[in-house]
């Protein structure tokens, strides 16, 4: 009898070693680190989207990252713009009108957290970068310019799978559970991030570097991929746009704290699936040509030098009985204004439609 209750132990002890070796194998991807993803304490990360991808990434790691046209040139007051994390609102409200007229040449344009870019260039605490989506003549990766790297993160493409979540509000908070007191980042419009799971109330997102986090669910749109978002309707054009009324301008800006005219308009179009150029002068030579007296809501309309001859410098959006919306600079907030003010009515050099 003992013999056999012997037997019978060494049996359940093979079995035993044999499940906790499999068990350590099929799930030494999942421990520490996830592909350059934190992982966070619970199992339920471990979803059908995730897949193993060697292919290295970077991405912003920061809520909004401004990219400058020399590294090192930046004054005090601009701390808020380079440090991490980012301070946008501090940024913005700490800056006079001549500090913010100082800008106009010195930055070019931004990149949301979570957005891929690609490394071009290294010289010391700076990153030249390229915005993966958004295009430009002066790259062929993207619109390329200088961020501190502190601001970009090394990771892997494990969930390119994964359902993707674009926040739609202007500004949304994620959180470190589902306590509205454990926030973790403010994030802007058009933030997009993987979703982990979609519950009654909150939608898990992926972060860079920082695990699992929560966003409330009225401020986020999910869709499979960015290529899965539906065309809008005129009228869905307007209404973005709408949102963002007396926002302050910012030279460059392509965020919730402040567009420049083509970032206004580049940044509604890709709420909605459609992205355009980053730059006004690009802008305007893509799309279709609208002759003036066809124009309809959610065309774009460009002004030039030179009684409309010239080089375009500015772009707004029409929305319809002859008015447009736009960001028209640092003098006033984004305003709905009739085209037939100056100096628009003798600027006008044409419009162009992206949406077909």
């Amino acid at each position: 009898m003992r013999k056999k209750h012997f037997f019978l132990l060494l049996f359940f002890l093979f079995l035993f070693m044999n499940t906790a070796t499999s068990f350590a194998a099929g799930s030494s991807a999942w421990e520490g680190i996830i592909g350059g993803y934190p992982i966070g304490n619970s199992g339920e990360q471990r979803n059908t989207c995730f897949k193993t991808n060697n292919t290295k990434i970077h991405i912003v790691n920061v809520a909004v990252t401004t990219l400058w046209a020399t590294p090192n040139a930046t004054r005090t007051v601009d701390h808020p713009s380079i440090s991490t994390p980012v301070d946008l609102s501090a940024w913005t409200k700490d800056m006079n009108h001549q500090q913010k007229l100082w800008l106009l040449g010195k930055i070019d344009t931004q990149a949301l957290y979570g957005q891929e870019v690609m490394i071009l260039e290294s010289k010391g605490d700076w990153y030249k970068i390229a915005i993966i989506d958004q295009s430009s003549p002066k790259n062929s990766n993207g619109y390329p310019n200088w961020v501190p790297k502190s601001h970009i993160a090394e990771t892997y493409l494990n969930y390119e799978g994964c359902d993707i979540a674009i926040v739609t509000a202007n500004k949304a908070n994620l959180y470190n559970s589902t306590s509205s007191n454990s926030k973790f980042l403010e994030v802007s419009f058009n933030t997009i991030l993987p979703v982990r799971k979609v519950d009654k109330n909150w939608i898990q997102v992926q972060t860079p570097q920082n695990g699992i986090k929560y966003v409330q669910k009225q401020y986020v749109n999910v869709f499979s991929d960015y290529e899965s978002i539906s065309n809008p309707t005129r009228q869905d054009l307007v209404e973005t746009g709408k949102r963002f009324l007396g926002l302050p301008y910012l030279w460059a800006g392509t965020s919730a704290y402040g567009f420049d005219c083509s970032g206004f308009t580049y940044s509604v179009y890709k709420q909605h699936g459609i992205l355009i150029p980053r730059d006004s002068s690009v802008q305007a030579k893509h799309g279709v040509v609208v002759s003036k007296n066809n124009l309809q809501a959610g065309d774009l309309v460009f002004f030039a030098y030179d009684k409309g001859k010239g080089a375009v410098h500015h772009v707004a959006m029409y929305i319809g009985n002859g008015q447009m919306i736009h960001a028209p600079n640092y003098s006033r907030a984004l305003e709905i204004i009739s085209m037939n003010a100056e100096p628009y009515k003798s600027e006008y050099a044409g419009a162009r439609r992206y949406l077909k």
